[in-house]
């Protein structure tokens, strides 16, 4: 084989340094991505927009991140991955810079598109990435770094961005995501190696994998995951301030809760992973549907609300762990592809839930995202339980 695709290239005392700048590129990246839950409103009132039009800042990024995550295994097949992957952290950093400057809605879009374009992009070929960097008993390990940074920016994002933003307003709580995008893009320069095309082919075609009935049931499954737990995340600041009738303060504990919850059941579950797969991937789904019904029932009550939110964090935080692993067994062969297919499906599924709990939220009220959300995710269960029956049936 040519030396310019032997992974030997990639040297062993590099390659931590280089996942931990990853996570940290992934944290700012889903931090970002999902700030403007927790400033719906001051956004929807400084640029003259209704709530369900704000939610729409979560839609449109996941469109561009369907996009990117679709295709971006053919177009960079030929440059380096350390390139395509400082690209995606420079796209981050236009991103805030846009949205911080936005003057209308429209301009708020395009740098929302952008930061889209970055998530498809990097969370796609994150995975193969990592494979490369460390030896393969210690991919889990690498993996798990990655998924403590989408745990830590689900913790901060949305406490965070409600405090600041009722202190600096919202357009400084997204500014100051572009300092932390910066490091995490100079870190990744000095410390990732050169990474390579490969010289072994894969299919390239993320939908053709499709074509494999348990990876078809496992996407399904997934994107009924996603888009039940968006419809209802996405609005959680209008239900707590409307319903609940907490104060600001009150409100960004609330989120804080919940995001502590989400670190707490990603360490918790991912014990568990090992052993048993399918059940959690099935349980998480089935939990978090009564968890949305009870919502409805109990909105009114800040106190039973806490405690339903943590459990929504524990459990909602730790299914991306779930369905990571599923990838890493289901989809071994072709790990770019079947990356960049799942990262699709997620981003699809956040932004139909967020549009479509926009929607419902704009022309029924609060509690209609909630039901939605809740028969979204019974259908998920649903799903994973087919997923795990063909296993099954594949492994005798």
């Amino acid at each position: 084989m040519d030396a310019i695709y032997d992974d030997r290239l990639v040297k062993p005392q590099a390659a931590w340094g280089a996942v931990l700048s990853m996570a940290l590129c992934v944290t700012v990246l889903i931090a970002s991505e999902f700030m403007p839950v927790s400033l719906l409103t001051p956004i929807a009132g400084d640029l003259g927009i209704t709530e369900g039009r704000a939610g729409q800042a979560i839609s449109i990024s996941g469109i561009f991140a369907v996009i990117t995550s679709l295709f971006i295994a053919g177009l960079v097949k030929h440059i380096d991955r350390k390139r395509v992957l400082i690209s995606f952290s420079l796209l981050l950093v236009a991103s805030g810079v846009v949205v911080t400057a936005a003057p209308n809605y429209t301009v708020l879009m395009i740098g929302r598109a952008l930061l889209g374009v970055a998530i498809g992009g990097f969370w796609s070929m994150s995975t193969a990435i990592v494979m490369r960097l460390v030896p393969e008993d210690a991919v889990p390990k690498g993996r798990a770094m990655l998924n403590a940074g989408n745990a830590i920016a689900a913790t901060i994002s949305a406490p965070l961005g409600s405090l600041l933003g009722d202190y600096v307003g919202w357009r400084g709580a997204f500014f100051l995501v572009v300092p932390l995008a910066l490091l995490a893009l100079v870190w990744q320069w000095i410390s990732l190696p050169d990474l390579p095309p490969r010289g072994r082919r894969t299919t390239g075609n993320a939908f053709r994998l499709l074509a494999r009935r348990q990876v078809a049931l496992g996407m399904t499954s997934i994107l009924l995951l996603f888009m039940g737990q968006f419809a209802l995340f996405t609005y959680l600041r209008p239900f707590l301030e409307t319903v609940t009738s907490v104060s600001v303060s009150t409100l960004s504990a609330i989120l804080l809760v919940m995001g502590l919850a989400g670190i707490a059941g990603t360490w918790v579950i991912g014990q568990l992973l090992s052993t048993r797969l399918y059940s959690i991937v099935i349980v998480i789904p089935l939990v978090m549907a009564l968890l949305a019904v009870a919502l409805i029932g109990f909105g009114a009550m800040p106190i039973p609300v806490t405690g339903l939110l943590f459990g929504w964090g524990f459990f909602g935080t730790a299914a991306p762990v779930g369905w990571g692993t599923w990838l890493s067994r289901a989809l071994r062969d072709d790990a770019e592809a079947g990356g960049g297919l799942q990262v699709a499906v997620i981003q699809f599924a956040i932004t139909l839930g967020a549009a479509g709990g926009g929607l419902l939220f704009d022309a029924f009220g609060w509690w209609s995202p909630f039901t939605f959300s809740a028969i979204l995710l019974l259908g998920s269960a649903l799903a994973a339980v087919a997923a795990a029956i063909d296993d099954r049936r594949a492994a005798k």
